[in-house]
Formats: C-alpha cells, structure tokens, sequence
C-alpha cells in the first residue's frame, strides 16, 4: 500500500500579497522538498474541486457563495478580515483545497493508499461553518471527515490537531457530534483565544490541551502520550484525519513553542499505531500552518517519510 500526495498549481495562485506569513513560497518549500528522489514511491495527484454537496456539508450554502463569489481583478486583493485575504484565483484555491482533502479519503477509504497527504493552501482549521479567519475561509478536514461519513458510510471519525494555534473552526463542527473526535494541542494564550481544557464537546469528544510559550518536545509528547492519544484510543476511530500544522517548531517565527521535527516524526508514528488498531490503517494529512521554510519543508518531508514507511 503506498501514500498519495495531493495537490494543484492553484494554491500557488491565491496571493496574499507582500509580508504575509502564509504564503506561496511556503508551498513552493513543501513541493520542493516532496520532488527529493526519496519520494519517487509517492503517489501523485491533483487536487479536484469540491463540490456544492461537499462543502455544504460543513458550510451554509450562502457562505460557499459568497467565498466562491470573491473574485478580484488580477493583481488585486480583497481584504476578508484583518489576517485573511483573497485574490483573483482564491476561490480556485479554495475549493480544490477542499477537494484535496475530499480526495485524499477517497483513496484510503477506497483501498487505493494506505495514507495520504494534501499538500495545500489555504490552510483550513480556523474557518467555522459561517465565519472566515486565521488565513482560512473553507475547513478542508472538517469537510474530509464530513464526506468520509456520507460518502463512506462509516461514522467514527478523528481530527488531530497539533498546528500551534486552537482550531476553533473545526471544533465547532466536531463538538456536537459524537461520531467525530476533534483534539488541539496548542500555545495558550495566542490566537484565537480558545482552546480551554473544560471545553470537551457533547459526548467528550474534545480534547484540548493547552500549552504555554516555551514548551519543549518532551512535554509537548507527554500532552499526547497521557492526555489526548489514550482518549483518541477509546474513541477508536475508523479514519484518522490530521490538521498538519508545523508552527509548534521551536523555529516557527509566529510563536514561541519549542518543539521540534523529531517530535513530529514521534507524534505520527503514534498517529499510525492508533490508525492500525482500529482504522485499518488508514490515514489522511492535511497541511495547515508553518511559516519558517526550512523548518517547514523539513518537517513535511519527515511526516511524509513516516506516512510511507507504515
């Protein structure tokens, strides 16, 4: 069984315009370092777009609307609020990133790839149902995990979240639903502000684990090892889905945790285990955030090496 990575020249094309940090230099990085000969045993495709059934899934029709009806003249940007921005092929961006997600279930769940990985931008894991923010305007995990119950049929699904920011967006979809398992790791306080350990959602279907600036790998892994994995245990998933984002990296500019790549490279090993025992394996990443080049292109390839290596 091998791993598929997914993604498409359109991401590349949603421009948020000069100093900001989520940028397509930080694809251009993942991308670079994904052509190394050592990924020659990837599977590769691009990333469709999703459809109207698909994204309404998770968000209003009149949300998806509106995104999708945000169409600069080329060179232009649209400011959506103070972080998140759009340009002339945004709403492209968007929804294949949505797709990239969508397709990336479909070939674990159809047996075509053991694991899988989306390679794209923009990040997702901020936007709720009817609310933009934090560079994201469609949930692409939260979307997957959507499909994945009604495409699929099956009904336990877990979002893993170790991206240094709270996705608040994608627990506002998980928490009333007891089929799905949302758990963040995340530096508190930072944006956005949520995140609390007393949020646990209806059933105890979230876990949250805030962290303080300045926490290493070692008690980063100890949040997993004896907070959230054991939870995510019980939970027995039926598909792991995972919010990648790197910017817990001690050399992440937008915060100040102090993790690093070997520690990623731990936290998807336990990932996979889990997957093995009760999702038969099956494993769909998501990028999400990431900021500092190098250490972002390194810590996707490691993640994507131990994606291939189960």
């Amino acid at each position: 069984m091998t791993t598929l990575l997914v993604s498409h020249p359109s991401f590349l094309e949603h421009d948020t315009g000069p100093h900001h940090p989520e940028r397509a230099d930080r694809l251009r990085s993942v991308l670079a370092a994904l052509d190394d000969p050592g990924f020659a045993g990837l599977q590769r495709r691009e990333a469709p777009s999703a459809s109207m059934e698909q994204l309404t899934r998770v968000h209003p029709a009149d949300y998806v609307e509106a995104i999708l009806g945000v169409r600069p003249a080329e060179g232009e940007r649209v400011q959506i609020d103070g972080d998140t921005v759009m340009s002339h092929g945004s709403a492209e961006a968007v929804r294949r990133a949505a797709g990239a997600a969508v397709a990336s279930v479909d070939a674990v769940m159809t047996g075509k790839a053991r694991t899988a990985f989306a390679a794209v931008r923009p990040p997702g894991h901020h936007a709720s149902p009817a609310v933009p923010g934090g560079f994201c305007l469609f949930n692409n995990v939260a979307i997957a995990a959507r499909h994945a119950q009604a495409a699929h049929g099956i009904e336990r699904v877990a979002i893993l979240d170790f991206d240094v920011h709270h996705g608040q967006g994608t627990q506002a979809v998980v928490e009333p639903d007891p089929n799905l398992f949302y758990a963040s790791t995340h530096q508190y306080p930072l944006y956005p502000g949520t995140g609390s350990a007393r949020e646990r959602g209806i059933a105890g279907n979230v876990v949250n684990v805030p962290l303080a600036a300045g926490t290493d790998g070692s008690r980063f892994r100890d949040a997993w090892g004896q907070r959230i994995l054991p939870a995510l245990d019980d939970f027995r998933p039926e598909l792991v889905i995972v919010s990648a984002g790197f910017d817990a990296h001690a050399a992440d500019p937008l915060a100040g945790l102090e993790v690093e790549t070997e520690d990623f490279i731990w936290l998807t090993e336990e990932f996979l285990a889990i997957a093995d025992r009760h999702a038969k394996g099956r494993v769909v990443s998501v990028l999400e955030g990431g900021y500092d080049l190098d250490a972002l292109a390194e810590s996707v390839a490691t993640h994507v090496q131990t994606l291939m290596r189960s």
